[in-house]
Formats: C-alpha cells, sequence, structure tokens
C-alpha cells in the first residue's frame, strides 16, 4: 500500500462518522426491503416460523417500533456524551495526542453504528405499518418487527458491553499498551527485521548545483509514497533527498527536500525544477495532525507526554512515568537490531534515487530520556529505571553500534543523580546501577 491510500485509510479509521454512517444507510435499505417480504409472504409461512414472529396487531407494532426508535436515540445521546466525557479525561490527564487511540476504537465505532442502525431500522419499518381503512387492508411486517425487536435487544447487550469496555479504556495502562502495539506495527512497517545496512550518503560536493524543493503545503509530514518519489526522480534525472522526517512540521515555500543531476556535470533548467517540484510535493501528504501510518517518532511522542504529565506537580504520579519508561525501552529495544535512519530507493541499475529521512535510534533515545530526566530526576524511582531502560538498551545492543549514545545519557543521568536530593542509600544505589551499565566519563 502506497503512502497515500495509507494515509486515506488510516483517516478513516481514525474518524467516528463512516461507520455509523455507512449502518444507518444499510438500515434504511433494510427497512425498506424487509416490509416488501413481509408483503410478499403474508399468510404463507407454516405455523412453526409465525410463532416466534410478532404477533400483534397495528397498533401494537406502532408501539413497539415507537418504543424502540425513541430509546435508542436516547441511548445513543448518552453514548456519545460518555464518549466525550472520556476524550476529555485522556486530554486533560494524559495527553492531547492520545484522543486518535479513542476516535479509531473500533469497539466505540461499532457501539454507536449498532444503535443508529437500530434507530434508523425501526423509524423505516414504522413507517410500513397500516391501519385498516380507506381502500387498505391492515399490514403488519411481522418479520421486520421482529428483527427490530432483536436489534434492539442487541443494542441494550451492547451499552452493557460499551460501559465495560469504556471503563477499561479509560485506565493509563490500557492506553500505554494502545500505543505500544500502534507503534510497535509501524516500527514493522518503516524499519522491518530484514532492513539492510545503510551505505554512504550520496551527494557530498554537489552543492553548487542542488535545488532546494518548497512544500506547497503546511502542516505535517504524514506519509511519503516511495514509488511515486523513485518515479519522479526518474522522470528528472535527479536524485531527491527529503530533508524532513514524517512528523515534521511543514510550512508552505520553505524548503523540505533537496535534488540534484543524478548525471554529474549537468545542471537542471527551469522546466525541470518546476516539474520535480510538482511531482515531489504530489507524493508528500501533509495533515495537520501527526499520524502513526509513517511517523515511528509520533508513538514515542505520545508515550513522553504521559510520562510528563504524570510528572507534573498537578498529578504527582511517579509510577506511570515509571511504567511509559517500560514501554519506551520495549520500542527502543525493538529498535536495536533494525538499523533505523535513513532509507535509500534505488533504481533499476542501483543507483540511489531517492534518500529519505528517517529516525534513528539516538533522535528517538533522546526524546525517551531527555524530558523524564529533566522533570523526574528528583524522584529515584523514576531515575532508576531510566538507568534501568539503558541497561536494557545495552544488552540489546549486541553489536554496540550505540554504545556512544547510551553512554552520553549515562553520563546525563550521573549529573541529574549528583544534583538531586537524595538520601545517601539511595544516591549510592542509582551510582552502583549506572556503574554496572558502563564506565564513568572522563
Amino acid at each position: 500500500m502506497n503512502g497515500r491510500a495509507a494515509h486515506w485509510l488510516d483517516a478513516l479509521r481514525t474518524r467516528l462518522w463512516p461507520l455509523p454512517v455507512f449502518a444507518v444507510a444499510v438500515a434504511v435499505v433494510l427497512g425498506m426491503v424487509l416490509p416488501a417480504l413481509d408483503s410478499a409472504v403474508d399468510g404463507q409461512l407454516p405455523e412453526s416460523v409465525t410463532v416466534f414472529l410478532f404477533s400483534g396487531g397495528p397498533e401494537a407494532a406502532r408501539a413497539v417500533l415507537q418504543a424502540i426508535s425513541g430509546s435508542l436515540i436516547t441511548v445513543t445521546s448518552l453514548t456519545f456524551s460518555l464518549t466525550v466525557v472520556t476524550l476529555q479525561l485522556a486530554s486533560s490527564q494524559f495527553s492531547p495526542r492520545l484522543l486518535r487511540t479513542f476516535t479509531s476504537d473500533r469497539f466505540v465505532h461499532g457501539t454507536l453504528a449498532l444503535f443508529l442502525a437500530a434507530f434508523a431500522f425501526a423509524l423505516t419499518v414504522l413507517r410500513s405499518v397500516r391501519d385498516e381503512g380507506s381502500g387498505h387492508t391492515a399490514f403488519v411486517p411481522e418479520i421486520s418487527v421482529t428483527v427490530a425487536f432483536a436489534i434492539a435487544i442487541a443494542s441494550v447487550v451492547g451499552l452493557v458491553l460499551f460501559l465495560g469496555h469504556l471503563t477499561r479504556e479509560i485506565r493509563v495502562e490500557t492506553m500505554m499498551r494502545r500505543v505500544n502495539v500502534e507503534t510497535r506495527e509501524t516500527i514493522d512497517r518503516v524499519f522491518p527485521e530484514d532492513r539492510p545496512a545503510r551505505g554512504p550518503e550520496p551527494g557530498p560536493g554537489l552543492a553548487s548545483v542542488a535545488v532546494p524543493i518548497k512544500s506547497s503545503s503546511s502542516g505535517f509530514l504524514t506519509s511519503l509514497d516511495k514509488g511515486a518519489l523513485l518515479a519522479a526522480a526518474r522522470d528528472s534525472g535527479a536524485v531527491v533527498r527529503i530533508d524532513r522526517e514524517p512528523g515534521s512540521s511543514l510550512v508552505e515555500g520553505v524548503p523540505f527536500a533537496t535534488a540534484w543531476p543524478v548525471e554529474p556535470g549537468t545542471i537542471f533548467g527551469p522546466e525541470t525544477c518546476e516539474k520535480l517540484t510538482k511531482d515531489v510535493n504530489s507524493a508528500v501528504s501533509t495533515g495537520f495532525e501527526r499520524t502513526n501510518v509513517q511517523d515511528v517518532g509520533f508513538g514515542f511522542r505520545q508515550l513522553v507526554d504521559v510520562a510528563v504529565r504524570a510528572l507534573s506537580p498537578g498529578i504527582n504520579d511517579p509510577t506511570t512515568a515509571v511504567h511509559v519508561i517500560g514501554h519506551l525501552s520495549a520500542l527502543l529495544c525493538r529498535l536495536a537490531g533494525r538499523n533505523p535512519g535513513p532509507e535509500h530507493l534505488t533504481d533499476d541499475g542501483g543507483r540511489i534515487r531517492v534518500v529519505l529521512s528517517l529516525p534513528a535510534l539516538q533522535d528517538l533515545l533522546d526524546m525517551a530520556m531527555n524530558q523524564p530526566r529533566q522533570y523526574g530526576a528528583a524522584d529515584p524511582a523514576v531515575a532508576g529505571r531510566l538507568l534501568e531502560l539503558l541497561h536494557e538498551l545495552a544488552w540489546c545492543d549486541r553489536k554496540r553500534e550505540y554504545a556512544t549514545e547510551i553512554l552520553d545519557h549515562l553520563g546525563r543521568m550521573r549529573s541529574a543523580i549528583g544534583a538531586a536530593d537524595y538520601s545517601t542509600p539511595e544516591r549510592e544505589t542509582l551510582l552502583d546501577t549506572a556503574d554496572s551499565i558502563g564506565p564513568k566519563q572522563a
């Protein structure tokens, strides 16, 4: 799936309205088709079947359908209100960037779809119930009313399940697990296990012939269409380097990429530059919020925000911060063997034609360590868990590719521990833990 298709699929997945609207449309169609079927088989069904169908008259049918439609629209309003309250809680208590985890919740989508479909179906069937008189015979769509009754019972069960689901979803452990799972999936898409090691970066010494590519829109860089970028580079005889990572903020009219001729000694003409700018921008998707489509750092940002909010004086919940650091450690260890960093796209001849800027492990380690250390170093439990993160990452770094970065953060932790107001046993314990990870820096 290309980047643009993934972007639109993610946009639909994180909206509350698509599934409920589809369910209402299906319910309306079914509410017109089933009464027609009722009319066609009226009086022809065997008694073994009719015993399970609605057996009341027109007034009773109307009463049942009105009760179903009236109660379900009330239940739908209650469900929507509870969802909004949950969103407000997640935004204020944890992080506004966690709202996507709720708006993409398929259980919430399905529950709203069930309630609205039941309401729309009952209301549509109601119009087909007729009393005797004025040249019409009485007609009660027995199958349709029975189906409406069954959907109403299913909606009651759905309400109970939704309340249980909601109480589980507002727990911080559940939210952290969901962010962890989504980020692991993004890591697997962007940095697969068989990702080869990167070669040298192309383009040294070509600054004189390189041209900047300006962004045609403002917003966050949400996804890149690799095939379209490679085609744009081939068509223009260029090497294209995207200088911004997914999740970066783009500003209209400001360069976000660089291109230079693939053949030495040539320069781009105005038409080639214009075409290259148009093609590269068409291969880039932007939006006004970050997504998990190709943005590995977004999950780290969500988790770090929860940790920082938990360490704020107004909340003062270091235990949550410790749990968040555990999730960050698991994600960093998953990345340790994936060769994270820029990606090179080659043409049929094996020449590098596109360079995609992707986060290196050092960037994500900085994000995971800096703010939790700054706001949580005064708590020995938080400081100890940060040291454990470095120890776990050092253990997973079998080739010692990131030893320098780990030792750098270890030195910062030693400084923070030395400046914090700990008791002597707490400070000695933390420093012993630091010494077990790496030697003291000179």
